[in-house]
């Protein structure tokens, strides 16, 4: 519990504190951000408002977890590395993504099939990596069974796997991608799912098989699920620090820095806690989003007609006359619902397992 405590007021204090002194750095290199001339009106007002601030909060949640575990005396685990690699490495893809923005001066970064082999090398390489390094029980980081709230029985083997956490991973990165387009919304909404994996981890932690007097079918089998919920809340410690300063109006955008590395972490947290299918519920925002833009582009190409005014869905309240703030705090309350409804069938599952 010490643990998970230090590393998320690690995280909090350093990005509170820190991300003004990148907000300065970046401000005085010009490294600012480029709006689309296709986008919402309002938006223009923010051309020029630093960005790639999701640099403030991946470096605060590696230092809050190398800290934590200096301080604590306790050992890095394999799964808790493996989710730190897979946010940094999808962090490093955005970064390169944001910086070509900045320097070449235009609202898009790398190009696209550039982009996909960055997310895809650093994708694959977590799914392999995962099913390596068995502890004595043999249990690996992941394991190639489909999970619910727990492993399913039948497996789909390696090969399988690995393409489906590579799904897993570019979905979730591209849907909180998607979704930062307000100010706050994308960091506000994390920080709920963070939340959610911090008590995830500590449950699973508590009912763990491993410590069991007998196995039975409620108890967890998860390789690290308390160093787990230790990353988790580092994670929700640094983007809720960060939101201070990401909030409306905002003082700096995570950019595509943050929003891939947000995605990656969720669903790196989703895989190694054999909760892949629960994430598409605690994540329901992040889902909701990405639909709408899969919806939009269909119809559009199918029908020539758009279904909304514009995707994605926030910025069809926008058009709509919606403030940026009502738009928000509602999707922060639907977020919130989604992370309620996924955590009581998390619970659910345990008490009739």
């Amino acid at each position: 519990m010490k643990q998970i405590l230090f590393s998320g007021m690690i995280g909090l204090v350093l990005t509170l504190l820190g991300t003004p002194a990148l907000i300065k750095l970046l401000a005085k290199k010009g490294y600012g951000q480029y709006i689309r001339d296709d986008g919402p009106k309002a938006h223009h007002s923010k051309k020029g408002t630093p960005t790639m601030g999701g640099i403030a909060f991946i470096l605060a949640t590696l230092i809050a977890y190398f800290a934590t575990k200096a301080i604590t005396g306790e050992m890095p685990t394999a799964s808790g590395l493996l989710v730190l690699f897979l946010t940094t490495g999808l962090g490093l893809v955005g970064f390169l993504d944001d910086y070509i923005k900045v320097v070449k001066r235009r609202s898009l970064g790398l190009r696209a099939k550039a982009k996909l082999l960055g997310q895809s090398f650093v994708a694959l390489a977590f799914a392999i990596l995962a099913m390596q390094f068995s502890d004595s029980r043999g249990l690996t980081p992941a394991s190639d069974h489909l999970s619910f709230v727990q492993d399913f029985k039948w497996a789909i083997g390696p090969v399988l796997f690995v393409i489906w956490a590579y799904f897993m991973i570019a979905a979730m990165s591209n849907g909180v991608n998607l979704t930062d387009g307000l100010d706050g919304l994308a960091t506000g909404a994390s920080v709920m799912v963070f939340g959610a994996y911090t008590f995830i981890g500590l449950w699973e932690h508590g009912q763990n098989c491993a410590y069991a007097i007998k196995a039975t079918a409620s108890c967890y089998d998860v390789r690290d699920p308390l160093d787990l919920a230790v990353v988790a809340a580092a994670l929700m410690g640094s983007c809720f620090g960060f939101l201070w300063w990401n909030t409306s109006p905002a003082k700096i955008f995570m950019g595509d820095t943050g929003s891939l590395a947000l995605g990656g972490a969720l669903a790196g947290l989703a895989i190694v806690s054999r909760t892949e299918l629960l994430l598409a519920i605690l994540g329901g925002l992040f889902v909701i989003i990405t639909l709408s833009v899969i919806i939009q582009v269909g119809s559009f190409r199918m029908t020539g007609k758009r279904v909304f005014k514009m995707a994605p869905l926030q910025h069809h309240f926008e058009l709509k006359g919606w403030s940026e703030v009502l738009i928000v705090v509602r999707f922060w309350i639907i977020q919130g619902l989604c992370v309620a409804v996924g955590l009581g069938l998390f619970y659910a599952g345990w008490v009739t397992g």
